[in-house]
């Protein structure tokens, strides 16, 4: 395996504050590998550490095989940065093409090759067709490919996303991971920052779980769900802690966590375990306002290592 991305204990410090705290990550040529948190978990600060815009307090990064604080330069030309915010407001005035030229130019892309660069990544983001409209008229999702554009303008062996799908509709996201998919197909390399579940999960190769600048698990979609095991009950009652102090001591409850709005008690069988977990509650006067189950979701597996939920966190 041929590793693009290597942080070894990457850690960041705001005066007292920690936002990185010894975090470990190993990207894989050709990979698309995600970044799964809260806002706040740190997955902004770790992609600016890697990206050679901030720098690290303590420990190691690589990118390409450069280190990015010895060798930031060769680190920028190989790498492509998609941040969370969308164009300045004075490039709103210029049309999508001529935008991505100017991008091109920042990028030291050759005069002679601007055009034809700038042209070859409209096309692959699908806006050849509006090019030429102003950028003032894009919607939400047109102007996130147009960003994609721009981080593509240089080739870039590794490609840094920071939630590139916030703020987009259910349509525009969808195209979104399609370009991703088709860029990993392509063998670009792709780290993804996000707090979607649906986006981590249908995208990305691996996963590494971080909450409070730590990374808490890593490992596929799959994995990390097939961890959890079996079904999980999820119940809602007006006594949380009776009903968790209970269940505990059952044979068929493997594990159980208490979310801000309900219990979710993991279970190797919701067919053996929900008639139980029902006959339970009646014989200890415990009150169930809602009782469903499912199969083990990303959110089950943040839940179970940080004590909280995803959803509520972000």
């Amino acid at each position: 395996m041929t590793a693009l991305v290597e942080a070894s204990a990457l850690t960041r410090t705001f005066g007292s504050m920690t936002a990185v705290d010894g975090l470990d990550l190993l990207i894989a040529r050709g990979e698309v590998v995600g970044l799964l948190g809260p806002n706040g978990a740190g997955k902004t600060t770790t992609i600016r550490m890697l990206a050679t815009l901030l720098r690290p307090t303590s420990g190691t990064a690589r990118v390409c095989g450069f280190d990015v604080m010895e060798n930031p330069n060769a680190v920028r030309r190989r790498l492509g940065y998609v941040m969370q915010q969308t164009f300045q407001s004075g490039r709103y005035l210029l049309t999508g093409r001529d935008a991505v030229e100017i991008e091109a130019a920042l990028y030291h892309v050759p005069r002679r090759e601007v055009r034809a660069r700038a042209a070859e990544v409209l096309e692959v983001v699908g806006l050849t067709a509006h090019a030429d409209r102003l950028v003032m008229t894009y919607s939400g999702g047109m102007k996130k490919r147009l960003e994609l554009a721009c981080g593509l303008l240089h080739h870039p062996q590794v490609l840094f996303l920071d939630e590139p799908s916030l703020g987009l509709d259910v349509q525009s996201r969808h195209a979104m991971w399609d370009h991703v998919r088709a860029l990993r197909d392509g063998g670009v390399t792709v780290l993804l920052a996000t707090n979607y579940l649906d986006e981590a999960d249908r995208i990305c190769d691996r996963i590494t779980i971080i909450d409070h600048g730590r990374a808490v698990v890593t490992g596929t979609p799959a994995e990390l769900k097939r961890a959890v095991g079996g079904d999980v009950l999820v119940v809602t009652t007006p006594d949380h802690d009776r009903l968790t102090t209970l269940v505990r001591g059952e044979a068929w409850a493997r594990r159980v966590a208490v979310a801000e709005t309900a219990v979710h008690v993991y279970v190797e069988d919701a067919a053996v375990a929900l008639p139980a977990l029902m006959r339970l509650a009646l014989a200890n006067g415990v009150e169930l306002q809602r009782l469903s189950y499912t199969q083990p979701t990303l959110d089950d597996v943040f839940l179970l290592h940080t004590g909280r939920e995803l959803r509520e966190a972000a």
